[in-house]
């Protein structure tokens, strides 16, 4: 007697990556439905109402393909363990990366969780362009085959277990590819563009948006010579290396380069800023990390030769990383990096495998060597 399919359940954005990844895998032989996570209350005015459109495209692909599609409002625990750390994290002065903690918290936890336990998945899958590949029983993380579209970055805080419980069936195409399928489906997402801004909240006015939540602290934009040129309305919606959106244009101070945002004294409320996007105070020689994860999930003994990324779509770094402890590493790079930004992640490959990586928690500027 044949053994019945396993059950899948995707993730349904309401985008082509995971529409057609609902396709593929019913390619596959998998026996697939659909699930949409509404994981946003707050404000939805017309403007911002994609969700409701979101979930009628994610319905019209669904019935094109023939599978059902479940609904799931993880709201409560996308506010209490994503939305509040981002409010907390800005509000330090720094800058974190939602997509990350959404990843772990809802699309790996909370998605995992219900698919198991409610719907008696076999396994979960995504549009995300990552691979998985199983190695000596445990599953490894690699990057998606399409370089410019790859999303290991935002997958790093997986461990090996949840990898082995998902699938990612568009990391094995390029994005041209995957339009294409969507197109020749008749998919209504085939045209449909990438989804930016906030995790599960969406493109607006983020200066606006961040500020219905946190109060504005303003307070003095100094050049890295110590000239107070401008004020700024909050540390929160200033990240190192940022260019636009200073106030300070018109201003020059012997050089027709630029300004950009080099350092944030949060203690005393300053944003410090300098001509030039290579200036010498943006270079940092390494990092600190925090809040480790490894997708084998063996902490890290000695030292390790790596590239790492500190921010999405870079260029690997060549580096050197070595264990303070368990919970912190210190990172080494081969030549200094441009604005290395604490409460963002750096991740942590070793060629097409994503090794894990952590939060980091201080930089180590060129120039204090």
């Amino acid at each position: 007697m044949s053994e019945s399919p396993k059950k899948v359940i995707v993730g349904m954005s309401g985008g082509v990556d995971s529409s057609v990844s609902a396709w593929l895998l019913l390619q596959q032989g998998y026996k697939v439905e659909g699930l949409f996570m509404k994981n946003w209350e707050e404000d939805d005015g017309e403007e911002y109402c994609t969700a409701a459109a979101d979930l009628a495209d994610a319905q019209a692909v669904c019935d094109k393909l023939g599978i059902e599609l479940h609904t799931v409002n993880f709201a409560a625990e996308y506010w209490d363990n994503v939305f509040e750390h981002f409010l907390a994290e800005y509000k330090a002065g720094r800058t974190p990366n939602p997509d990350i903690l959404c990843n772990k918290e809802i699309k790996f936890k909370a998605f995992l969780e219900f698919a198991a336990e409610d719907l008696g998945a076999d396994y979960i899958a995504t549009g995300h362009y990552v691979r998985r590949a199983d190695v000596d029983g445990k599953s490894q993380l690699l990057r998606g085959l399409d370089g410019n579209k790859d999303q290991s970055y935002f997958l790093y805080t997986l461990g090996h277990e949840q990898i082995a419980q998902s699938l990612f069936p568009v990391g094995e195409l390029e994005k041209p590819e995957v339009r294409k399928i969507a197109e020749d489906l008749g998919l209504v997402t085939a045209k449909k563009k990438d989804s930016t801004g906030i995790c599960f909240i969406g493109e607006r006015k983020f200066r606006e948006f961040l500020g219905r939540y946190l109060p504005a602290q303003p307070g003095k934009i100094i050049t890295v010579d110590g000239d107070a040129i401008g004020e700024h309305q909050g540390l929160m919606y200033h990240t190192l290396g940022q260019r636009k959106g200073l106030g300070i244009g018109g201003i020059k101070e012997g050089s027709e380069d630029p300004w950009y945002v080099v350092d944030k004294d949060v203690e005393n409320n300053i944003l410090i800023v300098a001509q030039g996007h290579d200036h010498p105070r943006l270079m940092s020689v390494g990092l600190i990390a925090q809040q480790l994860h490894w997708v084998d999930r063996q902490p890290l003994k000695g030292t390790l030769r790596c590239t790492v990324k500190t921010r999405y779509r870079q260029t690997d770094i060549p580096c050197t990383i070595t264990a303070l402890d368990d919970e912190r590493i210190d990172v080494r790079f081969d030549e200094p990096v441009a604005a290395v930004t604490p409460g963002q992640s750096a991740v942590f490959y070793s060629g097409e495998i994503c090794l894990g990586g952590g939060i980091i928690e201080q930089r180590l500027p060129l120039t204090a060597v």
